[in-house]
């Protein structure tokens, strides 16, 4: 006897099966935000990963002069002001997105790059 079944599935939760996220992390030297014509750039190649179906969130964040470090290990319950690095170089926004393998998300990091007009740090999620 042959049993038919479907599967009652989404194409969202489909897809969601076979795509790898990433976080792309935006690399800044100034404290500056970006100017007029790099906020047009990020907000095209935001509506780009939204349109290939790659976006899952963005944002900008503060410079790790506004950051709080904590580390409560064995309840340590230790808080201080500042980031853990104190470099010139910081992290200034990130993009969180899905991409089918890493040449595709490379390939987009790269376009996030030109688009924000600072360096980017390309990571896999766990």
């Amino acid at each position: 006897m042959i049993h038919k079944f479907t599967l009652d599935l989404s194409h969202s939760e489909i897809m969601d099966t076979y795509l790898m996220k990433f976080i792309i992390f935006v690399i800044d030297d100034q404290i500056e935000k970006a100017s007029n014509n790099e906020m047009e750039a990020i907000n095209a190649f935001n509506d780009k990963l939204e349109a290939g179906g790659h976006w899952i969130t963005a944002a900008g964040i503060n410079h790790g002069e506004a950051a709080t470090l904590l580390d409560n290990r064995n309840g340590a319950g230790l808080v201080s002001p500042g980031s853990l690095y104190n470099e010139d170089e910081h992290y200034s926004g990130f993009w969180l997105i899905e991409a089918n393998d890493k040449e595709t998300a490379l390939r987009l990091a790269a376009e996030g790059s030109k688009a924000c007009n600072r360096k980017v740090e390309l990571r896999p999620y766990l």
